[in-house]
């Protein structure tokens, strides 16, 4: 099968969404924050109501049935068996196994190791790097789905290979992406979508990706000050941004976890608010995935909200940005 790709800035969208309701409003959020996070106290309240709507493209074309739009809106977050399949899966599985082992990205930053090892875990900006990736990330199937999602046209915000090798990739903390990308890159609303399209079969033993539904209609506050450079660390592992164990207890006591498997091929989408976490991988099967997180132009980052400067531009790409300084 050959990847039909569609350029995101050739799609007509009709914004569902009004200027003075939905559209994030900068002004606003450079006096008032709507999503304080990285606190020097206790909060009042272990979570803060979400202020922006989950699905704010159902009108627009796509992929994506009312159905699956209900069960995002619902749950936070969608698994779609079969989305990509025979040669057209082989041949991303040998891109990803080329990108990650060729050993000229080893010692950037675009490339995070494996704590105490020299194995790439996380590879960034890899729809710059490849060209088919490039295209899967203007795949109607993909980008398509993202749009009925935000509600207008995406750009890539960011984009990785994650790669967890068997009996020894390590687990990752539960979070919110969005709580990263608000306070560190300074992304002001709740209008991202993560698209993970499954690159080897994900099942119980190997550290599936662990999800709370519900966990997306509430933000929940994080102590400690952002360390600098902190993305040095929390790439590896994340400990400033992580939920308290009573907010984790909380919400999990009233939706409980779901971790999404299924075989190569699979594509996940899950809201940027959408609380998840993963284990260690315990059985010799590596589990990988490619990712593409998708912002609406309106939405772009802006000045961080609780860190004294943005991250690099690889992990916040611009709508505008231009790949050649990462090839």
């Amino acid at each position: 099968m050959t990847v039909k790709s569609t350029p995101l800035n050739s799609v007509a969208a009709h914004k569902q969404y009004s200027e003075m309701a939905d559209a994030p409003n900068i002004q606003r959020t450079q006096v008032q924050d709507s999503y304080p996070s990285r606190l020097t106290n206790t909060p009042e309240k272990t979570w803060l109501s979400r202020q922006d709507a989950v699905v704010k493209g159902r009108q627009l074309s796509g992929p994506l049935s009312q159905a699956q739009l209900d069960e995002f809106e619902r749950k936070g977050f969608l698994f779609i068996p079969n989305v990509i399949e025979g040669t057209e899966l082989d041949e991303l599985r040998h891109e990803m196994k080329a990108l990650m082992s060729n050993d000229e990205y080893l010692n950037k930053d675009i490339s995070v190791t494996e704590p105490g090892s020299q194995e790439i875990r996380s590879l960034f900006a890899v729809h710059f790097l490849s060209e088919r990736l490039g295209k899967l990330a203007s795949d109607e199937r993909v980008a398509g789905a993202a749009r009925q999602i935000i509600g207008d046209d995406p750009y890539v915000h960011q984009s990785r290979i994650n790669y967890k090798p068997g009996f020894e990739g390590q687990g990752f903390n539960w979070h919110s992406d969005f709580e990263t990308w608000h306070t560190e890159d300074g992304m002001p609303a709740m209008h991202a979508v993560s698209a993970s399209l499954i690159l080897t079969e994900n099942h119980e033993f190997n550290g599936p990706l662990m999800l709370i539904p519900g966990s997306h209609k509430k933000f929940v506050p994080c102590l400690g000050e952002t360390p600098k450079d902190n993305h040095k660390s929390s790439l590896k592992a994340q400990k400033v941004g992580v939920p308290s164990p009573e907010a984790l207890a909380e919400l999990v006591d009233e939706h409980g976890i779901e971790a999404p498997k299924g075989k190569a091929g699979g594509l996940l989408l899950f809201d940027c608010n959408t609380l998840h976490a993963s284990n260690a991988n315990l059985s010799p099967d590596p589990r990988s995935n490619v990712f593409f997180v998708f912002n609406r132009q309106d939405n772009r980052c802006q000045e961080p909200y609780a860190a004294a400067k943005q991250r690099p531009d690889f992990l916040a790409h611009s709508p505008d940005q231009p790949g050649q300084q990462y090839r």
